[in-house]
Order: structure tokens, then C-alpha cells, then sequence
């Protein structure tokens, strides 16, 4: 048995362990019994857990799901695989449910989700419900309903209106709500109005079961019927029971009774009818539906809904729906401005795609740099030099940039009005990408066959207008000019030497001693003969002159260089390549012309002898070793960093 098919036999054993596991603990934490058997052995153990509101139920199931990282700072277990990038939203709907749990106002207000496709609202929704319904199979999470009830109503409702105050007294929460027809007819036919017999048991939140999750999706508005949301007439039951107005010949099978005690998604709401619209709000805020033939239903569930900016944009125009609007939260969800989330965004698409998909592999820069082009798009539009662009772009990435302080820093990250609202989708991209792995030859594809994928993509897009594909077409430009460029000469730069890091520190580390020394006019002491000399300034020259530091302008920078070492010697860290962006630069090009021949053999020798195939050869494995390329993607990162050599 080869070592392959021992971690798969190892694999099944341990998720066959699991599931026997979740089989039996699910099995053992059902509970049933009548009501007088609830409020004697579950009520007193948790009064508040068996009380709580949809509200309260769904914060507690967040804060359940909450971890801190390493650094202390808190973590979101229920997003932090699944969304990158909006962690500005997630807090904002995080603070929702914290004022609604708490009591305030806020949870009398229906959450509207708004922003552009694939952003993430639906995944944010469907997150939150995966989490109900794991939490309800926790101790923290029990729920108790009265066993057979349409609408899963907790067993509170069965208390009386006049004992309820002495309830309060005694347990410390308040019971609000009333029983639904369909108990109430049954408590008076089956029980003769004993209510301490009828039945309770635990639940279990459910989307597939329509317990404790409700969702609806708009079809054709015309066509559209509030039986949809709130249910209709049995007529087969009608003639069994003789009345339509009966609870037995209602069809409970409306998405609201299907939500309550839980939540309702409600699927690009604005495409409904204003009557949906109100039905939802008064729901909302008085807790209860209105249907024919029925007293007021109480139902107490949290209703989130999203839809895009065409349909928000169109809602606003009519003057009419200043009301709804006065009733909802809305909370956007744009797309991220971090390059880094988005290639995150992408990673996480690409792991679920077809097994095809996954086994091409990509060089190391591929989905930043199809990142860094997405995030272009969403930007404000303004008439940036290309320049400012990319320092914006990396400051939104959390990267310090040289000459631009803290300040500067948090006022370029401030988002306009319109930034991450429009732009190229994550789906845009991932298309492009799947495209460029089809028409592959191979099983490998470089950052250049997606940026070229993705000119592709945007010159043949019927939807895009021809000012802005030349705009986005200037991005892919700026894109591969300004970052792939960079990341990949630094990874060819790291490939030619054997300890690049070690290399890179001792250079830094002498460049300081010589400036130092130089500045306070002093000789520098040989380390190995131990004979004094003068600061060489040649040597600092050439560093320099690498990133266009004139000799009129050497000694600012070289006293900027200073402050920051003495700042970080103070703050007891050592002073690293990281530590000074230009000089960091500076330092790279210096090594790296030292082992330029190196590179000119690769474009120089049609047919290398064994020396210098022997010299390609290591460069070409470190880059595979130590740097994520693979042959076919390391031979093209090697050609491609020579033509920009060559054109330097």
C-alpha cells in the first residue's frame, strides 16, 4: 500500500469517527415532554436561553462562534475562512444584532444588505445560517418549542396573560407572544384547555427541515403571491374539517412560519410587490401577520434581506417609499479595496472549482496581480497619475509606503463615495481565469497568460462601454508595470543567490556603519585587519544611485535612514531590510547587479554549454524550491525578467 492510499484510509477513518460521533450526539440531545415536565426540569436550569428573541438567539450564536487570534485580537470563526475583505460590514451587522439583542429599536428595523454582485452578501447570510443551525445542536444553543406547532412557537406562549406578570417575578424574564390558531384550537379539542399537557420538545434549526429558517426568492412580480410568504386556504382539508376558517385547513407552508424563531432571508427584495413590502416591515416591528380569517399571528423571527445597487437606485426615485425605507437598516457590503483579501477571494473560488481547475498550477503572483487589476476598477474615479494610483492601491493593502506618513496614510484609505460599489466582480475574474486554464496547453499558467486573459475577457464584454475598456485595459497596463514587474524581478533577484536574506542584511548593515561613520566624520575600522579607513563613499554612491538618489540630495536621505535605525534601535527591534522601502530597493539592485551575467545567459546563449545550463538550472530551482514556481512558470519568470533588463 503506497503512502497515498495510507492517508486516505486514515482520512475515512477519522471522518467515519466524526460522523458517528455527530450521529450519536445529535441523537441524545432531543428532548419532549409536556409543558408541566418543561417548566419543571428546562425552564429553571436557563431561564434566558429558553426566553430569548430571534435577535438575542442569533447574537449569542455569533458571540458563541468568536475566538481570539494569537495577537488577542478578536476572531469571528463563523467569517474569517469564508469572507475576506468586508470585515467593515461584518462589524456593522455584528453591531445590529448587539443593539437588537440588547432591545433597542434597532431590532424593530428589517437589515437590508446592499451592494454589487459577488460581493458577499449572499455568502454573509448563508454563513449566519449555517451558525443557527450548528449553535442549536450546542447546550448554549437548546430551543424548546411546543411539539407539532406549525410555527415551532416556544411554550412560553402557553402562560396565561395574568400569570405572566408573577413569571416575570419569578424567573426574571418576561414572556411575550401568544399561541398560534393552530395551538390554540388544538389546546381547547385535545387538552380541554389543560394547558400543562400539551406537548414540548427541543428543536433543531433547519433550512432543509423549514424549521427556525425561512427564505424567499422573487419570481415573476406580476405572478407573485403573498400565499408565497404567509400561506393560503387548504382546500383539501376544507372539506374535512368543514370550515376554511379552521387552523387544520390552513397551509402553514408560507417562508414567515418557516423563519420564526429564527430568520428570514429574503432574496433581492426590492423586485417584490409594495404589499410583500409592508407585510414584512409590520412583521418587523409588531411581530405578527394578518392573514383572512385569522386574529393576528405572533411571529418572532429576524428578516435580512440584500439586493444590488440598479434595484436600491430605482426604490429611492419613488418618493412613495420614505416610509420603508424609515423602517429598514441598511448596511452595504462593497467590494473589498485590499488586493490582498480579493486574491484571498479568488484562492477560496478556485479550491471549490472543478478538480481540473485545481490541479493547473499558477505562479506566485497570478491572483494578486489579477487582484490588483480588480481593485483598480473599483477606485473613485479621478485623474491619478499612475503613481498615486499604486501607492493608493497599496496603502489600502496596509503596505507602508516611503514618503507617505500615517496621516497621509488613513486619509487615502478614506473611501469615496463610490469606491467598491462598481468595478470588475470577483466572478469577472475567476471567468477569465478559467478561460485561460481551457485554452492552456499545459497545466500551468503565468501571471502573463492571465493578464492577457483578462484583456481578452474586457474587449469582448458587449456590457462594458468602449471608454471603459480602454480604462481597464490602462489598469492591466498598470498592473503588471507597477507590481507583477516588481514581485517577480525580487523573486529572480532572491533565485541568484544562495542566502539572499543573510546576503541582503550584511549590505544593509555595512551601508549603515558607512553612513554613520561618514556622517559623524570618523574612520571605519576594518572588522578583519582592524586598521581604521574613511567612510567608503563610493561604495554608498553606487548603493544609492541604484534608486536615483542624487549627490544633491544623499545626505537628507541618508539622515532619514539614520533617524529610522536610532527609532528602531529605541523601540529595542532591529533594523531590517523592512524597515526602509527605498532602501530596500536600494540593497536588491545593488546584489542583483552583481549576478547579472547570470541572467544575460539566459537570453544570450541559444545553446548553453553544461557551465552555463548548470548556472539556469540552480536559479530555475530555487525559484521552483523556495518561491511557488513551477518549471514551465520559472523559465518564463527567467526570460521574461531579462527583456525588462534588456530594456532598462
Amino acid at each position: 500500500m503506497n503512502q497515498n492510499n495510507v492517508l486516505n484510509a486514515a482520512q475515512q477513518d477519522s471522518f467515519m469517527t466524526n460522523l458517528v460521533a455527530f450521529a450519536q450526539e445529535h441523537r441524545t440531545q432531543h428532548w419532549s415532554g409536556k409543558l408541566g415536565d418543561f417548566l419543571e426540569k428546562i425552564l429553571p436550569a436557563d431561564p434566558y436561553g429558553v426566553a430569548r428573541t430571534s435577535h438575542q438567539y442569533i447574537w449569542d450564536m455569533i458571540r458563541w462562534t468568536r475566538t481570539e487570534d494569537a495577537d488577542g485580537n478578536p476572531q469571528c470563526r463563523l467569517f474569517q475562512d469564508e469572507l475576506f475583505g468586508v470585515d467593515e460590514s461584518i462589524a456593522r451587522v455584528m453591531d445590529y444584532f448587539k443593539a437588537a439583542a440588547a432591545g433597542s429599536e434597532v431590532g424593530r428595523r428589517l437589515l437590508l444588505l446592499l451592494g454589487p454582485p459577488s460581493g458577499g452578501k449572499s455568502t454573509l447570510v448563508i454563513l449566519l445560517k449555517r451558525g443557527l443551525e450548528e449553535y442549536s445542536y450546542t447546550d448554549a444553543g437548546a430551543m424548546y418549542g411546543i411539539a407539532g406547532c406549525p410555527v415551532h412557537e416556544s411554550p412560553l406562549h402557553l402562560i396565561p396573560h395574568s400569570l405572566r406578570a408573577t413569571f416575570r417575578d419569578t424567573y426574571g424574564v418576561e414572556v411575550t407572544g401568544e399561541a398560534c390558531p393552530f395551538c390554540r384550537s388544538r389546546l381547547e379539542e385535545q387538552y380541554g384547555g389543560d394547558f400543562m399537557q400539551m406537548p414540548a420538545e427541543r428543536i433543531f434549526i433547519s433550512e432543509a427541515d423549514r424549521s427556525g429558517i425561512g427564505t424567499y426568492a422573487p419570481h415573476d412580480p406580476t405572478t407573485a403571491d403573498l400565499a408565497d410568504l404567509v400561506g393560503s386556504v387548504d382546500l383539501s382539508k376544507v372539506a374535512e374539517y368543514g370550515d376554511e376558517g379552521d387552523p387544520r385547513a390552513w397551509s402553514w407552508s408560507g417562508a414567515v412560519y418557516a423563519a420564526s424563531r429564527g430568520m428570514l432571508e429574503m432574496i433581492e427584495i426590492l423586485k417584490v410587490k409594495r404589499e410583500f413590502l409592508y407585510l414584512l416591515l409590520t412583521l418587523t416591528q409588531e411581530k405578527n401577520v394578518k392573514v383572512s380569517r385569522f386574529p393576528l399571528i405572533y411571529l418572532d423571527e429576524t428578516i435580512i434581506a440584500h439586493t444590488n445597487l440598479a434595484e436600491f437606485r430605482r426604490f429611492l426615485q419613488e418618493s412613495e417609499n420614505e416610509a420603508l425605507l424609515d423602517r429598514m437598516v441598511i448596511i452595504q457590503v462593497p467590494y473589498t479595496l485590499n488586493y490582498k483579501d480579493e486574491a484571498r477571494i479568488y484562492r477560496k473560488l478556485i479550491s471549490s472549482a472543478a478538480p481540473a481547475f485545481r490541479e493547473v498550477h499558477l505562479d506566485p503572483h497570478v491572483l494578486h496581480a489579477a487582484a490588483v487589476f480588480a481593485t483598480l476598477t473599483r477606485l473613485q474615479d479621478a485623474d491619478d497619475k499612475e503613481s498615486d494610483l499604486g501607492r493608493k492601491l497599496r496603502i489600502h493593502a496596509g503596505e507602508d509606503v516611503e514618503g507617505v506618513n500615517r496621516g497621509e496614510a488613513e486619509r487615502m484609505k478614506h473611501k469615496g463615495a463610490e469606491e467598491g460599489l462598481g468595478g470588475v466582480s470577483p466572478r469577472f475574474v475567476i471567468n477569465a481565469l478559467s478561460n485561460a486554464i481551457i485554452r492552456s496547453d499545459s497545466n500551468s499558467l503565468t501571471t502573463m497568460d492571465v493578464l492577457l486573459a483578462l484583456k481578452d475577457a474586457i474587449e469582448n464584454d458587449a456590457r462594458i462601454d468602449p471608454k471603459k475598456k480602454r480604462k481597464w485595459v490602462d489598469y492591466l497596463v498598470l498592473s503588471r508595470k507597477h507590481f507583477y514587474n516588481r514581485w517577480v524581478k525580487e523573486d529572480v533577484y532572491k533565485a541568484l543567490f544562495v542566502s539572499f536574506e543573510q546576503e541582503a542584511q550584511d549590505l544593509l548593515d555595512k551601508y549603515l556603519d558607512e553612513v554613520e561613520a561618514s556622517m559623524d566624520n570618523r574612520p571605519v575600522r576594518d572588522p578583519i585587519t582592524s586598521e581604521e579607513r574613511k567612510p567608503d563613499e563610493r561604495f554608498l554612491r553606487t548603493v544609492e544611485e541604484t534608486i536615483h538618489i542624487t549627490d544633491s540630495g544623499k545626505q537628507s536621505f541618508r539622515q532619514e535612514v539614520v533617524r529610522k535605525a536610532m527609532g528602531a534601535f529605541k523601540r529595542g527591534e532591529k533594523f531590517t531590510l523592512d524597515s526602509h522601502a527605498l532602501l530596500h530597493e536600494a540593497v536588491q539592485q545593488y546584489l542583483f547587479e552583481q549576478r547579472r551575467d547570470v541572467l544575460r545567459l539566459v537570453s544570450s546563449s541559444m545553446r548553453p554549454d553544461d557551465d552555463v545550463r548548470q548556472k539556469i538550472s540552480v536559479v530555475e530551482q530555487r525559484l521552483v524550491g523556495e518561491y511557488g514556481y513551477d518549471a514551465h512558470s520559472a523559465r518564463e519568470a527567467l526570460n521574461y525578467v531579462t527583456t525588462l533588463l534588456a530594456q532598462e
